[in-house]
């Protein structure tokens, strides 16, 4: 098998994402527990981020995860430790490529139930299709941050359900 280049690598975790989110494939994941799986992440944790933070009034679970992973990957182990400079470099680029990339619709601001409300019914199809395109431009956005930190991870394998 050949080696993946570094854009089909970022394309292989925002797929990554959208397979999870989505849920057709496989069982829906929620918006953080999406980003940190794809990433190999322990997904425990993640679970608060769920709806804005379970309440819907925190912001957005995928890019909240995103800097979680960000913060796993490069930041210092040390609890005494300072930001490390890679830390420091990619929660920058991270947000300026979230920005870039991700769609807020109507939404003003990035609290969840902002984002999910323009919608009504959050358990329906125009809302899961938006927070999946909004989760494979998160996975999208924190793959290029690794990869320019030279630090991507290798993405797990693709889970059975």
């Amino acid at each position: 098998m050949s080696e993946l280049t570094l854009g089909q690598l970022i394309a292989a975790a925002s797929e990554r994402a959208h397979l999870l989110f989505e849920g057709t494939e496989v069982a829906h994941r929620s918006c953080g527990i999406t980003i940190a799986e794809t990433f190999g992440r322990a997904t425990a944790p993640y679970q608060a981020l769920r709806r804005g933070g379970i309440t819907g009034c925190g912001e957005c679970g995928a890019i909240r995860a995103g800097e979680l992973v960000l913060g796993e990957l490069l930041g210092d182990p040390d609890p005494t430790g300072t930001v490390t400079p890679a830390l420091r470099t990619a929660a920058f680029r991270y947000r300026e490529l979230w920005q870039q990339s991700v769609d807020r619709g109507a939404a003003t601001t990035l609290v969840c139930n902002d984002l999910t409300g323009q919608f009504g019914d959050f358990t329906g199809p125009d809302r899961r299709a938006f927070c999946t395109r909004i989760a494979t431009a998160v996975a999208g956005a924190v793959a290029t941050t690794l990869a320019e930190q030279e630090a991507l991870p290798p993405l797990p394998p693709r889970p059975a359900r």
